[in-house]
């Protein structure tokens, strides 16, 4: 069945959401899908395609300062990154709430997300329990870890960095899957990571899969870099349906 894609703005939230031409009207299981970091939500757009067509309803916003929401990026390091992952966070419930009103959700709802978007959903994680299954592509459960790693690349580099920056970011604690694995509970979560990353560390995730063997987690990893591939991107659809589509009792 083919797949349509309409533009829609929810709030000031630009958004693509991709259904079965036949389901437009009907209620079905939500996903929301996040793209990367200086992205925008079109480079996903595969992605969502793919998932549609598994007969799911799905949305892929874009972040606050990305596409058209488009703003200067801030010389500060990772100020813009983690603002944009911030509303992100804020904004999610919104967007399930909007569509739960037309009655276009029927309960079950995934995440997912690539890079930035992956980082995302981890932070969802924490917080959500009515997610219920979730993917997380190149991204990082560790945000603290992340942090860190952020800070020495700009001393190294010699950027300005405000010596209450560990503070100004101390929500971030809160949002750490890796603090806290026990919130995934029972619910699936899927990583996808290339261990040449050289963007976000490969490591973080591996390590996470190592020290946390009693969670329902996938984990596949290639010998790439930062790069998804539509063969990846088949195996994202596939979780889903084979974990989201089969939720009981909602």
């Amino acid at each position: 069945m083919k797949s349509v894609v309409r533009k829609r703005m929810v709030g000031n939230i630009p958004l693509l959401e991709v259904v079965e031409e036949d389901k437009i009207y009907e209620p079905l299981p939500l996903i929301i899908y996040y793209h990367g970091w200086q992205t925008a939500k079109e480079l996903v757009l595969t992605q969502g395609r793919k998932l549609a067509a598994k007969h799911f309803r799905v949305l892929l916003p874009d972040a606050a300062n990305h596409g058209e929401r488009k703003t200067k990026t801030s010389e500060i390091p990772s100020l813009t990154f983690w603002d944009s992952i911030q509303t992100n966070l804020y904004e999610f419930s919104f967007l399930v709430d909007y569509f739960e009103n037309l009655g276009l959700v029927m309960g079950k709802i995934g995440v997912g997300g690539i890079s930035m978007g992956g980082i995302t959903t981890c932070m969802l994680l924490t917080q959500h329990p009515e997610i219920d299954v979730a993917a997380c592509v190149m991204g990082s459960p560790a945000p603290i870890k992340y942090r860190e790693r952020i800070c020495g690349h700009a001393r190294e580099l010699g950027f300005y960095l405000p010596e209450d920056y560990r503070y100004l970011t101390s929500w971030l604690e809160k949002y750490d899957l890796s603090l806290t694995p026990e919130k995934v509970a029972d619910r699936p979560l899927f990583f996808w990571h290339g261990t040449e990353d050289e963007k976000v560390p490969y490591a973080h995730t591996a390590d996470f899969i190592k020290d946390n063997p009693q969670l329902p987690l996938t984990f596949i990893s290639a010998p790439e870099r930062h790069f998804v591939q539509i063969a990846t991107m088949d195996r994202i659809a596939e979780f889903f349906a084979d974990n989201l589509a089969k939720v009981e009792g909602k």
